[in-house]
C-alpha cells in the first residue's frame, strides 16, 4: 500500500511540475506561485499521515476528504497538460521558443472544465439519482408475469450517509416507480449494523405489492472491522439480519422462494456474498437444491464476478442475475454512448446489462457511496427492469 501511494504521489508531482509551466507563463505573482505548491504540500502531507499504521481506519472522514481533494488537484491538470504536450511537440521543431501565453491560458481553461465537473460530483453527485430502465424478453416467462416490473437497489452503504433530505429524495424516487417488487443486492452498511439505526424508518417506507427481497454484500459481514472476539462479530451480523426484517426486506441466505401471480410463479434465488478476492460464502447449489430446472429464475448475487465464475456454469440456467458491488468506482464517463470507468480494468462486468448464452446479468451502479463522499459521472442508480414474454411470430 505504501509503495503504491509513493508511485501515485510521484506521478502527481510530475504532473504538477508540468502543469505549473502554464501557470507560471500566465503569472509570476508570488502569492499564486507559493499558493500553488502549498496546497500540494498540505495534501501530500495528509496522505502520508493517513497511510501510516491504522490511521486509514481511525480517520475515515479525513481519508474521504483527502481523496476528494486529490481528485480535484490531479485530474484537471492531466486534462490540461495534454494541451501543453501538443505545444511541446510543435516547439520541438521550432527550437523550443518560450511558451505561448494563449496556449497556457487554453491549458488552464480546459483544466477548469473537469475541475468544475468534479466539484459538482463531489458536492452534489452523491444524491444525483438516476432511474435507468431495461426491458428484457424471455421465451419461457410465465404469461402472468408479462410486464412484471422490478426495481433493483444495491450498495446502500448507510454508514456513509450524511443528508436525510438527500437520501429521502432517492427513496421517494424508488417508490415513485411503483414497481411490482423491490430487490436489493447487498451492502446495506459499511461495517456495522448500527450504521442503519437512524435510517430504519426511512427505508421501511419502501413499498412494492409483491414484496421486498435482499441478500448480503461483502461489507455486511463486518469483515473489515477489528472485533474484540468472534462473538461480537456474529452478534453484529445477527443484528443486521434483524434490521433487514425491520425495514421489510426478506433476506435470502443461500435459499430460494417463489413469487406467485395468477396461479403461476417465478423463482427468486438469493446467495450470500461470493466474489473473486473476497470471502465466498455464497452457495448456489444449496440455494437451488429444491428448485426445478424448468423454473424461471432470478438470482440476487452481490458480486458480479460470481456470474461468470459460478452462475453460467451452474447446471440450471439462471435467466437473470442482479448484482452490484463495483459502484462503477463512482468515477467515470457515461455520455452519448461513451462508457468508461477505471472499474473496467478490475471487473469485466462493471455496470449495466450483459448477456451470455441467453442469460442476463445486470450490474447496478449503487444507491450510496463509499470512500470519497461523491460521485463523478457514474451517478447513483435506481434500476427498473420490465420482464416481457417473447412472442414467437
Amino acid at each position: 500500500m505504501k509503495q503504491r501511494i509513493a508511485y501515485i504521489t510521484l506521478i502527481w508531482i510530475l504532473t504538477d511540475l508540468y502543469f505549473f509551466q502554464a501557470v507560471h507563463t500566465l503569472s509570476n505573482n508570488a502569492l499564486i506561485v507559493y499558493g500553488y505548491w502549498l496546497i500540494d504540500l498540505i495534501l501530500v502531507g495528509g496522505i502520508f499521515y493517513v497511510s501510516r499504521g491504522q490511521r486509514m481506519r481511525q480517520h475515515p472522514r479525513l481519508v474521504s476528504v483527502l481523496m476528494a481533494l486529490m481528485l480535484l488537484a490531479v485530474v484537471p491538470k492531466i486534462f490540461g497538460s495534454t494541451v501543453l504536450l501538443l505545444e511541446d511537440i510543435t516547439r520541438l521543431f521550432r527550437g523550443f521558443p518560450p511558451r505561448s501565453y494563449w496556449v497556457s491560458l487554453t491549458t488552464v481553461v480546459i483544466a477548469a472544465i473537469p475541475f468544475f465537473a468534479l466539484l459538482f460530483g463531489l458536492t452534489q453527485g452523491r444524491h444525483h439519482y438516476q432511474v435507468l430502465r431495461e426491458t428484457l424478453e424471455f421465451d419461457d416467462l410465465p404469461d402472468a408475469f408479462d410486464g412484471f416490473t422490478i426495481t433493483q437497489l444495491s450498495d446502500i452503504h448507510s454508514g456513509s450517509f450524511t443528508s436525510e433530505k438527500g437520501v429521502g429524495k432517492g427513496l421517494a424516487l424508488v417508490n415513485a416507480q411503483k414497481s411490482d417488487i423491490i430487490l436489493f443486492t447487498g451492502d446495506l452498511v459499511n461495517n456495522k449494523a448500527s450504521e442503519m439505526d437512524r435510517w430504519i424508518p426511512a427505508f421501511a417506507k419502501l413499498q412494492a405489492s409483491y414484496g421486498k427481497y435482499s441478500v448480503l454484500g461483502n461489507h455486511d459481514y463486518g469483515d473489515y472491522v477489528q472485533w474484540e472476539n468472534l462473538g461480537d462479530k456474529q452478534a453484529n451480523l445477527n443484528q443486521l439480519k434483524k434490521i433487514h426484517e425491520e425495514i421489510g426486506f426478506n433476506l435470502l441466505l443461500n435459499e430460494a422462494t417463489q413469487i406467485k401471480k395468477d396461479g403461476q410463479a417465478i423463482t427468486l434465488v438469493g446467495v450470500e456474498n461470493w466474489g473473486k478476492g473476497f470471502h465466498q460464502y455464497g452457495d448456489l447449489k444449496k440455494a437451488t437444491a429444491n428448485v426445478a430446472d424448468s423454473a424461471f429464475k432470478i438470482l440476487l448475487s452481490h458480486d458480479p464476478t460470481h456470474w461468470e465464475a459460478v452462475t453460467l456454469k451452474h447446471h440450471q440456467p439462471v435467466h437473470l442475475t442482479l448484482a452490484g458491488h463495483t459502484h462503477g468506482m463512482q468515477f467515470g464517463i457515461e455520455f452519448l454512448g461513451l462508457k468508461w470507468s477505471p472499474a473496467k480494468y478490475i471487473y469485466r462486468n462493471w455496470a449495466g446489462l450483459y448477456k451470455q448464452n441467453n442469460q442476463y446479468l445486470y450490474v447496478n451502479r449503487g444507491f450510496g457511496f463509499l470512500g470519497f463522499k461523491g460521485r463523478v459521472g457514474i451517478w447513483p442508480e435506481i434500476t427498473v427492469i420490465t420482464l416481457k414474454k417473447k412472442h414467437i411470430k
